[in-house]
């Protein structure tokens, strides 16, 4: 238990860049604790019995030890601990939805504002990297290889797990820079591109090889893997594929997909002067959706000078995106007209968007996912003038794999089929986890499942080898 506890009811703030200074820049938005700020967070913690917070987190952080040492000042210590089971704690620490999985079920959250844990994990680990960084101690290779899909967190979770192991790991991604939806679907203003590079170094340090602009099932077939030498393979290629709502419209000039619209800004460096792949310099964007890729879509059209409408077609309390960053969107200037869905994007003589016209919602009674359901207003239906419109509602997994693989089934959403609570697919030496089994879902949720991966392939693969 902490001798010194910190009894106040609120977390310590975290500092941030001024709303009209950030809006116009891509520099990172939060700014981190310092040294003071963390230790006297951290004695927040009471170090409850049981660790509640530990049930919330999917890689089983052991998270009251690594605090207890923030409030020693011993930050070595608790990167020790928290880098045990986090492979990208710096990317996790400022990513992760921590309100809904560690933080949800802190005991201070009872009266007051949870523990602010990933704010400690992002310190922490900012922390490690400002200091004289060793070679790892490389564990004896085993001799045998396996082959990971995908450099997202579920393919880089693994790679690591099983380079601790001493398997030889080689990462193959399909776009021509590693990280995946970290790399090309989070913006720098709340993932710097250098702390993804660092941490994915790490790995490489551990041994991990990442073969880039390889696009398994099409340049290189999944059981051609299997035929040339490794001896299991790992599926986490993502839900890279965007949905579309089918209404009139959609193919116009100006309608982008968000997965789009933030790959040419966060790889292609679209925003920047000069780019090679340039951006239409959008003067009113719409964009549809209220999850956290809107946000970052939103905010990035924001950032390149254009007005931007977030239209959702539920209300505030429903917006799945994290409170944080519609909170950060609203003050940066978006305006946000809930309770809206669009039914046709409008176009001119010569095919550009020229507006979107929506109906007003009302919500009614609750649908199976325990939500209210949004209800059509008769005759309210109302058009946002714009000339681009970005669809952020959800994304699917990319069918590449399992339409090229023989034995790899998925269900009608495109999601691999696994054992039940087990990461084996229905192809032999074959796994898969995160969001290609999942759909859509959060960071940390597809880092378990990379470990969780890792593991069972680990254990099938010593019992093969004792038979």
């Amino acid at each position: 238990m902490n001798k010194n506890p910190n009894l106040s009811p609120q977390a310590a703030p975290m500092p941030v860049q001024p709303p009209a200074v950030r809006c116009r820049n891509f520099d990172e938005v939060a700014l981190g604790y310092d040294e003071a700020a963390a230790m006297e967070e951290a004695r927040r913690c009471l170090d409850c019995p049981g660790a509640p917070c530990r049930t919330g987190c999917p890689v089983r952080v052991r998270i009251p030890e690594f605090i207890a040492k923030v409030a020693e000042g011993d930050f070595d210590a608790a990167w020790e601990i928290l880098s045990a089971e986090n492979t990208l704690p710096a990317v996790c620490g400022r990513v992760c939805p921590q309100e809904n999985q560690c933080q949800k079920t802190c005991v201070r959250g009872k009266k007051g504002e949870s523990v602010a844990i990933g704010r400690l994990e992002r310190f922490v680990a900012d922390y490690h990297r400002t200091r004289p960084q060793t070679v790892p101690a490389l564990p004896p290779k085993n001799g045998q290889k396996v082959a990971v899909v995908g450099s997202g967190p579920a393919g880089l979770a693994c790679a690591g797990e099983l380079a601790k192991r001493g398997y030889s790991v080689t990462v193959f991604e399909a776009l021509h820079t590693p990280g995946g939806v970290l790399a090309y679907g989070i913006p720098a203003f709340r993932l710097p591109k250098s702390i993804l590079a660092e941490e994915i170094a790490g790995l490489e340090a551990l041994g991990v090889t990442i073969q880039t602009d390889a696009v398994v099932g099409r340049t290189i077939p999944v059981e051609e893997l299997l035929q040339t030498g490794f001896s299991a393979v790992f599926l986490g290629s993502g839900a890279g594929l965007p949905n579309f709502m089918g209404i009139p419209g959609e193919t116009l000039c100006g309608v982008f997909s968000a997965n789009e619209w933030l790959t040419r800004i966060n790889l292609m460096h679209a925003a920047e002067p000069g780019a090679a792949t340039p951006l239409m310099p959008a003067k009113r964007a719409v964009v549809v959706g209220g999850g956290n890729v809107a946000m970052d879509a939103a905010r990035c059209a924001l950032r390149c000078g254009a007005e931007v409408t977030v239209v959702y077609r539920r209300g505030r309390e429903e917006l799945p995106a994290r409170a944080e960053e519609v909170d950060h969107a609203e003050e940066e200037g978006v305006t946000f007209r809930l309770l809206t869905n669009p039914v046709e994007i409008l176009g001119d003589e010569e095919g550009h968007v020229i507006g979107i016209r929506c109906d007003t919602m009302a919500l009614g009674e609750p649908d199976e996912s325990g939500r209210r359901r949004p209800e059509v207003v008769p005759g309210a239906q109302f058009t946002v003038d714009c000339d681009a419109v970005i669809m952020a509602i959800g994304t699917t997994p990319n069918p590449l794999l399992h339409r090229t693989t023989a034995g790899l089934e998925a269900d009608r959403r495109g999601r691999l089929l696994t054992e039940k609570e087990s990461c084996r697919t229905t192809l032999p030496g074959v796994y898969a986890g995160g969001d290609a089994v999942t759909g859509a879902a959060t960071v940390i949720l597809a880092m378990g499942a990379g470990r969780e991966a890792a593991a069972e392939i680990d254990e099938d693969l010593r019992k093969k080898s004792s038979h």
